[in-house]
């Protein structure tokens, strides 16, 4: 690809993403209960989705600290969002899942996200919609892979 098309495509996949995920996570904000973070939401969103994680695997999904996951359990845990379960073989390892409320939570918020987000892709026809999802899922596949990438050069990018 071209130098400077490349440049061209990286800066306006930058502005356009610092854009969207201002405005949405502002849109999402206000749809939150006011006792309800976007970081506490998302760590319910995954437990929701998994069933039950450590809070290793969550500092590691959401590339934060153990001391920044460990203050969103605790205030998760505090509000009965969800619980402890310590480990039948391993009594070093604990569990954490959602109780009922905490699913409700969830539930309730993925509704309202849902309906939200629903609003703007409906805007798309269908095979606009289609492409989109695929791209960025490709997008989120690759960073997953956790490759390094490297320019012409050979230097880390």
């Amino acid at each position: 690809m071209d130098r400077e098309l490349l440049k061209q495509i990286v800066d306006r996949y930058e502005a356009a993403n610092f854009l969207v995920n201002r405005r949405l996570n502002a849109m999402i904000r206000e749809l939150m209960p006011e006792e309800l973070t976007i970081d506490q939401f998302a760590t319910l969103r995954y437990l929701r989705m998994n069933e039950k994680s450590t809070s290793s695997e969550l500092a590691d999904i959401f590339c934060v600290g153990k001391s920044s996951i460990t203050a969103i359990i605790t205030r998760l845990f505090d509000k009965s969002l969800l619980v402890r379960i310590p480990d039948d073989k391993d009594r070093r390892v604990t569990y954490l899942a959602l109780t009922e409320e905490g699913k409700r939570m969830c539930d309730m918020m993925e509704e309202k996200i849902h309906t939200l987000l629903s609003k703007f892709i409906t805007q798309f026809d269908e095979q606009e919609a289609l492409s989109f999802i695929h791209t960025f899922e490709k997008l989120a596949a690759r960073l997953m892979q956790g490759e390094e990438y490297r320019d012409e050069n050979h230097t880390e990018v």
